[in-house]
Parts: structure tokens; sequence; C-alpha cells
């Protein structure tokens, strides 16, 4: 009896946490959506190549720790297995731990008047990680919200940069044209095929004020005339999807071509945006 009680004392007083192991960051860190990827990092990519500084590395630093964050948080806060739990505190405190130097480092070059560029990214962030940690990151709000927080972060590493606020704006909302319509669309494509129900109207009418929306930065001087193409052709891509007789698509296809075209969205449009 002393023996077993000695036992489950010590089970108890096990550390909360314990360092991971190199196998550990595939299990706890890597996310399971492939989309996902593209959605992080497209907007990381397209503000470093536009707008680069030291401050914005740091910036986009933290936010990779944060991205990756987010599969040990709900292992942490979910999981039975102990070893599991603990591995998965563990790499929430380095990836904590790194987030918050890179944060530091952002701060002390850039100082805080980028901070507030960060409000809109926050709020999305904060929507989507309320829904994920209850099973509801898979909801349509929680997807928009989560796209539209990554797709608003060029703003900010516009600012970081000492560009204008016009064209600190202008990141943000081309990027935000380019991602919230492509959730929409891909839930939609997806929803039809699976289930034969076609909900077209929210998806054409977010790619269609994108559109506008760059047509508008395009004519005010603020993006060049490249991004609205590029938003046109993205709405072509929705229109083409969601009301032409298109041939049904898998999710995998849809996720590569989907990939394809953010990488050829944002190389194509950082070189013309940098000249």
């Amino acid at each position: 009896m002393a023996a077993n009680g000695y036992r489950t004392t010590m089970v108890n007083a096990l550390p909360l946490f314990r360092l991971p192991r190199a196998a550990d960051w595939r299990d706890l860190v890597l996310p399971r959506e492939h989309g996902s990827w593209s959605l992080a990092l497209e907007p990381l990519a397209l503000a470093l190549l536009v707008v680069p500084s030291v401050p914005g590395a740091a910036l986009a630093v933290a936010v990779v720790a944060a991205f990756f964050a987010r599969r040990p948080l709900r292992i942490a806060l979910r999981e039975t297995q102990l070893d599991r739990r603990n591995a998965a505190h563990g790499v929430l405190g380095m990836l904590a731990l790194i987030a918050a130097l890179a944060t530091a480092l952002a701060v002390a070059v850039g100082g805080f008047r980028w901070a507030a560029w960060l409000v809109p990214s926050l709020i999305g962030g904060a929507v989507f990680l309320g829904f994920d940690l209850r099973s509801g990151g898979r909801e349509e709000v929680a997807e928009i919200a989560g796209s539209a927080a990554f797709a608003w972060l060029p703003a900010a590493f516009a600012v970081l940069a000492d560009a204008t606020p016009e064209m600190a704006l202008a990141l943000g909302l081309v990027m935000c044209g380019r991602a919230v319509p492509t959730v929409m669309t891909v839930r939609a494509a997806l929803r039809a095929a699976k289930t034969g129900g076609h909900r077209t109207g929210p998806a054409l009418g977010a790619a269609l004020v994108a559109l506008a929306a760059g047509i508008a930065l395009a004519l005010m001087g603020h993006a060049p005339w490249l991004a609205a193409g590029a938003l046109a052709l993205l709405a072509a891509r929705t229109f083409w999807l969601l009301i032409l007789p298109a041939p049904a698509l898998r999710a995998r296809t849809i996720g590569i071509s989907e990939a394809i075209l953010g990488i050829i969205f944002v190389v194509t449009l950082a070189a013309v945006w940098r000249l």
C-alpha cells in the first residue's frame, strides 16, 4: 500500500513539461491542414519581399512561432496521455520564448508605432482561437477570421519598414482580397462536391468586393495595376469553380492548385510592387 502510494505521489509530481525530443516536433507542431500553410506564409512572404526590414524579419519569426503553437496548445489542453501533454507544454514554452524574443527585437529596432496595425490581426486570431479550442476550427467563421488575421499582417510589416500608411493599407487589403475569398471559394466548392448543395453568393460577392478594392487602390496609385489584375483572375477562378459547370475536383487537387496560385500571386506581385 505504501509503495503504491509513493508511486502515485511521484507520478503526480512529474513536471508539467519536458524538453521535446526530435520526434515530438512532427507529432506535436506541424499543422495537419495543408491549406493553412499557404494562408499563413503567403502574407509573410509578400511582406518580406515588398517591404523588407530587420524588425519585419523579427516579427515574421514571432508570427511563425505563433502559427506553430496552435497544435501543441490544443494538445496541451486536451491530451489525456501525460507524457505527450508534458511534451506539448515543453514545445509551447520554447515557441513562446522564441515569439517573445523576436517581438522584443522588433520593438527594440522598430519602436511601437506599428503595434496598432496588428489589432485587426489580433482580433481575427482571437476569434479563430476561440473556435479552434472548442474543436470548431474548421467552421466558416473561424477559417475566415484566421485567414484575415494572417492576411492583414503585411500592413504592420509595411509600417515597420517606414512605408506610408497608404501603402500599408494597400498591402493589407490586397492580401485580404487574396485570402478571404479563397477560403470562401474553396469551402463552397468542396461543399458542392460533397453534398450537391450550391452556396455561391457569399464567395462570389467577396471576390467581387476584393476586385473592386484592388481597382480602387490602383486608381489612387496605392497599388500596382497587377494587383487588380491578379484579383480579377482570382474572381474568375471563383466564377469558374462555383458558377460554370466545372469538373468535380478533389480537395487535394484544389489545395495544390491554390498553393501554386498563391506562389505565383506573391512572387509576381512582389516583383512589380518593388518596382
